[in-house]
């Protein structure tokens, strides 16, 4: 993919959405307009009765989802075919599609490193198509899009789907249940954080990148979740980057169904709903990053939010141009950064 030609695409768009916008500027450009806590290393590999069919290296794996198949981008790593690997669910944000977030995470140059297998799959909601593989919003359960309208009916169960995704990739790829995790760029860090509300069962941790959420926002007070809209089975470990700058999903919140509360409420909540015994602790991780630690958690849920001063709606680390939405910290590598969380909070019990 030409990072450069779609990043001129992205600036196109985000110049239209900007002047035309209200509330909600597509995610779009992001590639579309488009601590840790304690790291360790990670857990020894295990090996079991499974075998590995999934090739080495990128390819499509077609994923049978309600009476359709749905081509998602999976990389492999090379790793002896009896040997279970971790998974990371690799979200795009609205108005993007897998390719596209691929090359703003980098994922797979780091799961070649340590070994996990990467899948990028896409949404199915339709925006006007511009990028090679199309533009494309998650179905965010409960929540309207960018645009301000809810998905229209009969839109694909997202939930429901990236578990469909989970279970065949784990069916071929000879994946450690104990160590399925998901990430995801704004709207994929708010369909991230679905994921751990609804299906805490699959996933041990999340770690969405301007993009996290605890439920809800509250119509009659957007300073707040419904806490009945996130109500997991069991604790999952949380770890989040958002830059204070970011004008797309705001750090401090604004009156948006589609975003509302603050960051810091919603990380806040998460330990809540982890039952976490200590913090908020306060930590400079570097001359513009903060880090706020929940921990002492049930089944070692900790919760970390990387503050990232001056940032904007971008992804810590990565190479790819994202100028138009704000200012991209080179200071911390989020991509390397949420490996580690993910390495030390594999399903506990």
């Amino acid at each position: 993919m030409d990072k450069g030609v779609l990043m001129s695409h992205f600036s196109t768009r985000w110049r239209r959405s900007a002047i035309a916008a209200s509330v909600a500027v597509a995610l779009a450009v992001a590639g579309a307009l488009l601590a840790p806590a304690a790291a360790t290393a990670a857990a020894p590999a295990s090996v079991g009765s499974c075998v590995r069919t999934l090739a080495t290296g990128d390819s499509r794996v077609n994923v049978s989802f309600d009476g359709a198949d749905y081509a998602v981008l999976v990389h492999v790593p090379a790793a002896p075919p009896r040997q279970k690997l971790p998974l990371v669910v690799d979200l795009h944000g609205s108005n993007a599609n897998g390719s596209v977030q691929a090359s703003i995470s980098d994922l797979r140059t780091l799961a070649d490193r340590e070994r996990f297998i990467v899948v990028e799959p896409t949404g199915d909601i339709a925006f006007p198509q511009t990028l090679p593989d199309g533009n494309w919003a998650w179905n965010v359960p409960g929540v309207p899009l960018t645009s301000g309208t809810y998905p229209p009916p009969g839109s694909r169960d997202d939930v429901a789907f990236l578990r469909a995704v989970v279970a065949q990739i784990d069916a071929s790829g000879c994946v450690d249940d104990r160590r399925v995790f998901a990430t995801g760029f704004s709207g994929g860090g708010r369909m991230a954080s679905a994921l751990a509300c609804e299906a805490s069962d699959v996933f041990a941790a999340i770690a969405p990148v301007a993009g996290l959420r605890a439920g809800r926002a509250d119509a009659s007070d957007f300073t707040t979740a419904v806490p009945a809209t996130c109500t997991p089975a069991q604790p999952v470990a949380v770890a989040t980057f958002h830059g204070t700058a970011d004008f797309v999903n705001p750090y401090p919140g604004n009156e948006d169904l589609r975003w509302g509360y603050s960051v810091n409420s919603a990380a806040a909540r998460w330990a809540q709903i982890n039952e976490c015994r200590v913090g908020p602790q306060v930590a400079q991780y570097s001359a513009s990053i903060r880090t706020l630690t929940w921990s002492k958690c049930s089944r070692q849920a900790d919760v970390v939010l990387y503050e990232v001063a001056e940032g904007g709606h971008t992804w810590p680390g990565t190479s790819v141009d994202l100028s138009p939405l704000g200012a991209t910290t080179q200071e911390i590598s989020a991509s390397e950064a949420m490996w580690s969380f993910f390495s030390a909070h594999q399903r506990r019990g």
